[in-house]
This record gives C-alpha cells, sequence and structure tokens, in this order.
C-alpha cells in the first residue's frame, strides 16, 4: 500500500522562474567576445567540459559559470586573451547576478493551490547566497514551509529532506523542470516525479524520461498541478 500524499516540493530555476534563457544570452556574448579565437560550436564545447570540470570546485550557479567562461578564453588563447574581454565577461556574470526575476506563467497559484493542504518545500541547488536573492526578489518565499539550497539533487539528498520536513519519501511529491534533477532522482528515492517541461535545458541536466515508472507524471504547465494531486493517492 503505498504512502498518502502529504508534501509537495519545488524545484526553482525554469521551474518557477526564468534561469537557462539568461545563461545562453550570455552564452551567445561570450562567442562573440571570442569568435576571433574559436568556432562557436567549438567554444561552446570547450566551455561546457570546463563547467563540468569545475562543478565539484564551483558548484552550480552563476559564479561557477563565469569561471568557467574566463577559464575557456584562457585555454582557447592559449594564455593571450585581453584584460579587456576578461573584464567584459566579469560584468556580464554581474549582470547576471542582478538581473530581475521572472516568474513563469503559473508559479503562484500552483503552489497557492496545494499550500493548504499539503507541506510545500521549496528544493533548489546553485549557490546560497544567488538562490536567496531570487527567492526574495520572487515573492514567493512566504508560501513554502520549508527551503532547502543544495549542492546536488540525488536520492540520497531526496530521501534526507523528506525524512527531515515530511512523512518520508513515499509520501512525498517533486515538481520541476529537469529530468535529471527533478524527476529521476526523486523517483529513486521513492518519491512521485513530476516533469514540467521548460523548453530551455542545461546539457548537464539531460536524461531520458522515466515514462514507463509508475511514480512519473508529467504536465504541460504548472497550471494543471492541483488536478495531478487530487489525482494522487
Amino acid at each position: 500500500m503505498e504512502d498518502k500524499l502529504t508534501t509537495i516540493g519545488f524545484d526553482a530555476d525554469d521551474t518557477l522562474w526564468h534561469n537557462e534563457r539568461f545563461f545562453q544570452l550570455t552564452q551567445a556574448y561570450f562567442a562573440d567576445l571570442l569568435a576571433d579565437h574559436a568556432e562557436r560550436d567549438h567554444l561552446m564545447d570547450r566551455l561546457l567540459a570546463a563547467e563540468k570540470r569545475n562543478i565539484r570546485h564551483y558548484g552550480y550557479g552563476i559564479k561557477g559559470f563565469t569561471l568557467s567562461m574566463i577559464e575557456t578564453a584562457i585555454e582557447v588563447t592559449e594564455d593571450k586573451v585581453p584584460a579587456a574581454v576578461i573584464r567584459q565577461l566579469v560584468e556580464a556574470g554581474q549582470e547576471m547576478l542582478a538581473h530581475p526575476i521572472e516568474l513563469l506563467p503559473h508559479a503562484r497559484e500552483a503552489i497557492e493551490s496545494v499550500a493548504h493542504s499539503y507541506r510545500v518545500l521549496l528544493i533548489t541547488k546553485g549557490d546560497l547566497i544567488d538562490q536567496e536573492r531570487k527567492l526574495a526578489q520572487s515573492g514567493l518565499g512566504e508560501l513554502f514551509d520549508e527551503v532547502e539550497i543544495v549542492s546536488e539533487k540525488t536520492s540520497d539528498t531526496y530521501r534526507t529532506i523528506f525524512e527531515r520536513h515530511g512523512d518520508g519519501p513515499g509520501a512525498s511529491m517533486m515538481v520541476g523542470n529537469s529530468v535529471r534533477s527533478d524527476v529521476v532522482a526523486p523517483i529513486q528515492a521513492g518519491c512521485w516525479g513530476v516533469y514540467v517541461p521548460h523548453g530551455m535545458v542545461w546539457e548537464i541536466e539531460h536524461a531520458d524520461v522515466p515514462v514507463d515508472n509508475p511514480r512519473f507524471r508529467e504536465l504541460r504547465n504548472l497550471g494543471g498541478l492541483a488536478s495531478l494531486v487530487r489525482e494522487i493517492p
């Protein structure tokens, strides 16, 4: 017999507010700055490799992304990148950190629709200061019973969080746009995993959608969450 659903976790970036599009805009700017030194596709491959390599050092977020751009610029120019380009990359990262939050459609309504009947958690990964800034600017903070900002989203992470703030993974659901982090990992922990596609996904977050898993659900957008939750035991 399955546990009764009591707790719902929400991802933040590209689930509740826009995020990836600012990274992609900055990547395009980065490619323009380094156009004389590398073809765009090659440059993007080198940048992605740097990001993967640096996650264990810097974690997720804009600061690590900015450092990875600088590292890639140094590599592709064989240590000859002009100081002016480094300055422009630093400024681009600072602009990303200062960018206003733009909520995605139905974000507030979706949280409010379940907040009176379930424990509602925000579970996000990335830089602590930046994630706290975005949550404060979003105006959604008061809707959550608890907020967890983690360095990585693994099945063990979800087990720990839902045991600490809920009735365990079996009675919990995670809602998010990343198949790898917000769907597969929670399902592996024993949760329900609800996939809400965003359209822009960082390559590192790609994974196969677990369509055959009985605890997998997919929504076109957050507007359908309240109806979906009513169908869950």
